[in-house]
C-alpha cells in the first residue's frame, strides 16, 4: 500500500468550509505521495500578488512543515485577536498497515476468496484516510489563502513559493509535553482569571459567545464520538457479510439440485449488500464524522481567541490597577501610563478583530453543516432506495419470478 498517489479527480470533499477568498491567490494540493513513514504532498499555487516572482508554481511539504506554518501563526502577535485555522491532523495509517498484516498472518480457515475481500476492503480504507489525510492539509492552506491578513504573512509566502526543504524536524517529547503543559497552564490560567479574580466580562457579545463556545465544543465533541460509532458499526456489518456470503457461495457450488441457485443468489446478495454498506459507512464518515471532527478542532481555535482577548482584558485590568497605585505613591507615573495605554490598545485591537472572527465563525460553519447534512441525506436516501430494489429483485428470483 506505500507509494499511493491522489490526484485532484479522487479527492473526497469531507470538509465544506466557506472560503470567501479572491482570485488573486488560489492554493491547492494537486498530488500527494505516500511513503512508508511519511507523506509529501505536492502543493500548487497560482496567483497574481506583487509576493511571488512567477505566477504558477508548485512545492512539495510534508507534514511537520504544515505543523511548522501553524505554529508560527499561533505564536506570532499580530494575530492575537485571529481564529487560527486548525492544524491538520498527522497522517496515521499505521492500523491499516496492521490490519493488513494481521490478516497475512491469519489461519487457514479463512478462504481465498474471503481474504481477497477483506485485504480489498482494507485496502479500500488505508485509500480513504489517505485521500481524508490530503483533503484535510488542503483545507488548511485554502483557510489560510482565503483570510485577508493570514494570507499576507511571510511564512506563508515562504510556505508556498520556497522551492528547497525546510528543514522543518517534527517534534520531540520534550517538546510535545512542553505543548501539553502549555494548555494546561492556560487551562488553569482563564479558570484563575473567570473565577477566582472576580473578573467580569465587560462585553455581553463576547459572554453570550464564552458561553455558547464553552456549550457548543463539548456536544460537537459527543455528536463526533457517536456519530464515528454509528459509522463503525456499517463498517462491521459489512465485513460480516463476507463469510456469510463466502459460505452461501460454497454452498451453491457444492449442491446440485435445486437449492443451488438459490444459495448463489444468496451469496451474491450478502455481497452487494456488503458493498452498500460500505459507501454507507464511507459517506458517513466523509460528510458527517470528518465535518464534525474538523469544527471540534475549529471551535478549540475560537476558544482560544476568546481566552487570548479574556487575557488582554486581565491584563489589562492589572494595568488600571498599578496605574493607580502609582499616582497613589507618586512613583512612576509615567511608566505605568504608558503600560496601561499599551494593554488598552492590545484589548480594544483584540476585541474588535475578535468579534469579525467569531462572525466569520459562525456564518462558515452554518453553510457548512447545510451544505454537508443536506448531502448526507441524499445519499442515505439513495442507499435506502438501493438496498430495498436489491432486498426486492432477490425475492422475486427466490420465489422464481420473473
Amino acid at each position: 500500500m506505500e507509494g499511493r498517489q491522489a490526484g485532484k479527480e479522487s479527492k473526497p470533499s469531507s470538509v465544506s468550509v466557506d472560503l470567501q477568498g479572491d482570485s488573486s491567490l488560489q492554493v491547492e494540493i494537486s498530488d500527494a505521495v505516500s511513503e512508508r513513514d511519511k507523506v509529501k504532498f505536492t502543493v500548487q499555487t497560482k496567483s497574481c500578488l506583487p509576493h511571488f516572482t512567477q505566477l504558477e508554481f508548485s512545492v512539495v511539504r510534508q507534514h511537520e512543515e504544515f505543523i511548522w506554518l501553524h505554529d508560527a501563526y499561533v505564536e506570532n502577535e499580530e494575530y492575537a485577536g485571529l481564529i487560527i485555522p486548525p492544524a491538520p491532523p498527522r497522517p496515521d495509517f499505521e492500523a491499516s498497515r496492521e490490519k493488513l498484516q494481521k490478516l497475512g498472518e491469519g489461519d487457514s480457515s479463512i478462504t481465498r476468496e474471503e481474504f481477497a475481500k477483506m485485504k480489498q476492503e482494507l485496502e479500500a480504507e488505508y485509500l480513504a484516510i489517505f485521500k481524508k489525510t490530503v483533503a484535510m492539509h488542503e483545507v488548511f492552506l485554502q483557510r489560510l489563502a482565503a483570510h485577508p491578513t493570514l494570507r499576507r504573512d511571510h511564512n506563508f509566502f515562504v510556505f508556498l513559493e520556497y522551492g528547497q526543504d525546510l528543514s522543518v524536524r517534527g517534534k520531540n517529547r520534550k517538546e510535545l509535553l512542553g505543548g501539553y503543559l502549555r494548555n494546561i497552564v492556560k487551562s488553569a490560567d482563564e479558570a484563575l482569571i473567570t473565577r477566582m479574580s472576580g473578573l467580569k466580562e465587560v462585553d455581553d457579545f463576547f459572554e453570550h459567545e464564552r458561553t455558547f463556545l464553552l456549550e457548543y465544543h463539548t456536544r460537537i465533541r459527543d455528536a463526533c464520538l457517536r456519530a464515528d460509532r454509528v459509522m463503525y458499526s456499517h463498517k462491521c456489518l459489512a465485513d460480516d457479510y463476507i463469510p456469510i456470503s463466502a459460505a452461501l457461495n460454497s454452498l451453491g457450488v457444492q449442491e446440485v439440485n435445486q437449492l443451488k441457485m438459490s444459495f448463489l443468489k444468496l451469496a451474491e446478495f450478502f455481497e452487494r449488500l456488503r458493498k452498500l454498506e460500505g459507501r454507507v459507512a464511507s459517506d458517513e464518515d466523509l460528510k458527517l464524522s470528518d465535518m464534525l471532527r474538523y469544527y471540534m478542532r475549529d471551535s478549540q481555535a475560537a476558544k482560544d481567541l476568546l481566552y487570548r482577548r479574556l487575557r488582554a482584558l486581565a491584563d489589562y485590568e492589572n494595568a488600571n490597577k498599578a496605574l493607580d497605585k502609582a499616582r497613589t505613591r507618586n512613583r512612576e507615573v509615567r511608566t505605568a501610563e504608558s503600560h496601561q495605554q499599551r494593554c488598552c490598545q492590545r484589548f480594544e485591537r483584540l476585541s474588535d478583530s475578535a468579534k469579525q472572527e467569531l462572525m466569520d465563525f459562525k456564518s462558515r460553519r452554518v453553510i457548512s453543516f447545510r451544505k454537508n447534512l443536506i448531502e448526507l441525506a441524499e445519499l442515505e436516501l439513495k442507499h435506502a432506495k438501493a438496498s430495498t430494489l436489491l432486498l426486492w429483485n432477490t425475492l422475486l428470483t427466490l420465489k422464481g419470478e420473473p
